[in-house]
C-alpha cells in the first residue's frame, strides 16, 4: 500500500469519525473542560468558551436519553447476576433522566423557556442524576471486572500447559477487561467532575479540578468512540 493510500484510508477513518455526532460530542467536551481548567472559574475568554461550548453541546445530545431508556427496557444478558441488573437498570433510568432533563436546561438557557429560577432547580437535578448514574456505572463495572477476573482466572487454569495469550477466549475476556478497566476509570473520573458542577465540596474540588478530571474523562470518551468505530 502507498503512501498516498495510507493517508486516503486515514482521511476516510477521520470522516467517519467526526460524522458521529457522539465523537463531536465528546471533543466539544473536552475544549469545554480545557477551557474551565484554564480559567479556573474566573472571568475571561476562557470562561466565556467553557460556558458557549457548554450550550452547544447539549444541542449534540437532543432526544439521546431514547438511547438509555431502550437500554433501560431492554433483556439483560444471560447469567447476569440480580444486583448488576439492578444497578445497571438505575445507571439508564438515571442517565435517561439526566439527558431528558438536560434539554430543558437547554431550552432555558437559549430563552424558550422563561422560568430562569426553574431552569436552574431542573439543572442541578439533572447533575444529581447524572452523579447518581456515574456511581451506578463505578459498581457495575467493579462487579463486571470481577466477574471477568474470575473466568479468567478458570480459564488460565484450563490453558495452564498451552500460551493463554494465543487462546482467542482469552484474548476478548482480557480486551473486555481492559475495555471495563478504562470505563471504571472514567466513571470515577465523572463523579469528581459532577461533585464540582454542584459544588459539593468547592475547597477540593475547585473549577481547575473538575476542569482536570472532566479533560481527562473526555480523552478516554474520545478514545472509546474511535475503538467502538473499528469494531
Amino acid at each position: 500500500m502507498s503512501s498516498l493510500d495510507v493517508a486516503r484510508a486515514e482521511l476516510a477513518l477521520a470522516v467517519l469519525y467526526l460524522n458521529k455526532a457522539e465523537a463531536r460530542d465528546k471533543i466539544c467536551r473536552a475544549i469545554q473542560y480545557g477551557s474551565k481548567f484554564l480559567s479556573n472559574g474566573e472571568p475571561g475568554t476562557a470562561q466565556n468558551v467553557d460556558k458557549s461550548t457548554s450550550l452547544a453541546r447539549k444541542v449534540f445530545r437532543l432526544f439521546k436519553f431514547i438511547n438509555d431508556l431502550h437500554a433501560l427496557v431492554s433483556p439483560n444478558a444471560p447469567g447476569t447476576p440480580l444486583p448488576l441488573i439492578l444497578l445497571g437498570k438505575s445507571k439508564n433510568a438515571l442517565l435517561s433522566s439526566f439527558l431528558f432533563l438536560d434539554q430543558i436546561v437547554w431550552l432555558g438557557r437559549t430563552g424558550i423557556y422563561k422560568n430562569k429560577e426553574r431552569t436552574e432547580l431542573i439543572g442541578r437535578i439533572s447533575l444529581y442524576c447524572w452523579l447518581s448514574s456515574s456511581v451506578c456505572t463505578t459498581l457495575v463495572e467493579i462487579g463486571e471486572i470481577g466477574r471477568l477476573s474470575g473466568s479468567m482466572k478458570k480459564l488460565e487454569k484450563e490453558l495452564k500447559n498451552t500460551n493463554k495469550y494465543k487462546n482467542e477466549q482469552y484474548q476478548a475476556k482480557l480486551q473486555k477487561s481492559n475495555e471495563r478497566s478504562l470505563a471504571l476509570i472514567k466513571a470515577g473520573m465523572d463523579i469528581v467532575v459532577a461533585v464540582g458542577l454542584l459544588q459539593l465540596s468547592p475547597k477540593k474540588v475547585t473549577p481547575r479540578v473538575t476542569g482536570a478530571f472532566g479533560f481527562a474523562s473526555s480523552l478516554i470518551s474520545c478514545y472509546q468512540v474511535y475503538i467502538c468505530l473499528l469494531n
